[in-house]
């Protein structure tokens, strides 16, 4: 793997982009409103007690058989999906440098479920966001689904749906070689970053009140201050983490067990009941037909060793 440069990266957190061709729209225009009443929005948070609990999914329909009035119905007849992604996190969501195509082990993920709507030759339209851009432009409905690398917590749950979880990651930390860090309580006084507006921020705070934290827009960000000597460690994800040790000769990602568990959902509106259900189906259908594993031993493999699906978790109530 070589090196990327990242102020490449940075600089592409701004557009939007069509994975197949590069279009870049300034304006997206909302789902139209359903012509049958829309499900209620997602239980409160106060009664999650297993942020991993979606929705089941009731089949999957194909593309020229969408319940009308549906949420993925008005997704179709507007022409394109969008899905708010990152273009940073190398190995889930980046820009490739040689083709400038988005692609990745989330990216995976986002056009499955645009094949799932339009057919089989179909592309997400890939909308670049930050990690505090996730759940206000899910609740704006800027973006139909959100596939970011997103931690299922409850609290998010009274903001916004989830489908089951597609991925269990871990949080870890990257630091330089020599450095002295080696695990949570070696932080005291040291600067750690992590990206504002993100779970990984506050696990860091509550497990290492000690360490001097160092918000970033982005994981990218944090990979710049650490290369310019102005953090001491990056904290993350062990699969974000994994792109950034990729990318810095001098950065390590300290082995070991993750001192949290972190499952990824895809984030829906919370008014969307059905696009979860849909989202859900279409997991089923990865785990049936072998692509997710087939995503996971292209990205993932490599650097995190074997991994399997989730098995999902239903019975939350409309």
């Amino acid at each position: 793997m070589i090196r990327r440069l990242t102020g490449s990266l940075v600089g592409a957190l701004t557009i939007f982009a069509l994975a197949a061709c590069g279009a870049t729209p300034t304006v997206v225009p909302p789902v139209p409103e359903p012509t049958q009443d829309a499900a209620p929005p997602a239980a409160a948070g106060p009664t999650c007690d297993n942020a991993t609990q979606s929705y089941a999914p009731t089949g999957l329909p194909g593309p020229d058989d969408l319940p009308s009035g549906s949420t993925m119905a008005a997704i179709k007849q507007r022409g394109r999906l969008v899905v708010g992604v990152s273009s940073d996190s190398y190995l889930l969501g980046s820009r490739n440098p040689q083709t400038g195509v988005i692609e990745g082990f989330d990216i995976d993920m986002a056009h499955a479920m645009a094949k799932a709507i339009f057919g089989a030759d179909a592309q997400a339209q890939l909308r670049v966001i930050s990690a505090a851009d996730r759940i206000p432009l899910l609740e704006a409905h800027e973006v139909d689904l959100v596939v970011r690398n997103m931690t299922m917590t409850c609290d998010r749950w009274e903001q916004i749906g989830f489908s089951a979880e597609y991925y269990r990651s871990g949080q870890k930390l990257m630091v330089r070689k020599g450095s002295g860090i080696t695990n949570l309580d070696t932080l005291a006084e040291r600067r750690v970053c992590a990206p504002r507006g993100t779970s990984t921020l506050n696990q860091i705070r509550e497990l290492a009140p000690g360490a001097e934290l160092v918000p970033a827009d982005t994981h990218t960000g944090c990979l710049v201050l650490f290369q310019q000597g102005r953090v001491d460690a990056i904290t993350g994800d062990d699969t974000v983490l994994a792109g950034l040790a990729a990318q810095d000769p001098y950065g390590v990602v300290l082995p070991g067990d993750a001192f949290t568990e972190e499952p990824y959902g895809i984030g829906v509106p919370a008014d969307q009941v059905d696009m979860a259900r849909f989202a859900n189906a279409v997991l089923e259908r990865m785990r049936a037909d072998g692509r997710w594993q087939a995503s996971y031993d292209r990205w993932l493999r490599p650097t995190l060793g074997e991994g399997q699906q989730p098995n999902p978790v239903y019975g939350r109530d409309d």
